[in-house]
């Protein structure tokens, strides 16, 4: 029946945005990055700057009132942390953004807050610290002392945030449709295998 709905979960340097762009861009789908940011930070009078960095990095300090608010009993709480409210902000957004078009939505736990949508697919690309390490220094054009480091550094940031508010494991192959070495298996085919299995 195909599927309307594309999550993108990646390790830092993995190539996973690269894929997300072109299995939006052949499945004729809207590309859902920068445009969430811009959207929520638009929506909600915030710093793009800011929801960039804190929109997958933040960590909750009152995760029992973030359930509550999530769940609908009392969505804009005084009481929870702006980064709390940003996550919120998200939830709604992406849920929203899934009913109007189908898309390819990178990362922001949206595999998590899409979960029960029978027509998504979620996917996961990792690959080795080589790898990673060459396309940081190449493809991506980033400069670092230490990039390996960094690497680590950006995906135990992720994992941190995705454990705290999803409760689950980041990475954890049960919690995606697919998982794809993309070192191993190679940008572009990654690309179309999810278009193959999007179009089924």
């Amino acid at each position: 029946m195909g599927k309307k709905i594309i999550t993108v979960s990646r390790e830092f340097g993995s190539g996973g945005r690269s894929i997300a762009k072109l299995i939006a861009q052949r499945l004729g789908y809207a590309y859902c990055d920068n445009s969430v940011i811009a959207g929520v930070a638009k929506e909600h009078g915030l710093s793009e700057v800011f929801v960039k960095e804190y929109g997958e990095y933040a960590i909750s300090k009152n995760p029992f009132a973030l359930n509550l608010s999530i769940g609908g009993i009392n969505r804009y709480d005084a009481g929870l942390s702006i980064y709390d409210q940003l996550f919120i902000f998200q939830h709604v957004y992406i849920t929203d953004l899934a009913e109007k078009e189908p898309c390819v939505i990178v990362g922001r736990c949206a595999d998590f807050i899409l979960q029960e949508r029978t027509d998504s697919l979620h996917v996961f690309f990792y690959a080795d610290i080589d790898f990673r390490v060459n396309r940081l220094a190449n493809s991506m054009g980033e400069k670092f002392a230490n990039p390996e480091n960094h690497l680590k550094e950006m995906d135990k940031r992720r994992k941190t945030y995705y454990r705290h508010y999803t409760g689950r494991r980041w990475g954890e192959a049960k919690n995606y449709h697919l998982c794809l070495h993309t070192g191993v298996v190679g940008i572009e085919r990654c690309a179309d295998i999810v278009v193959e299995l999007a179009q089924q």
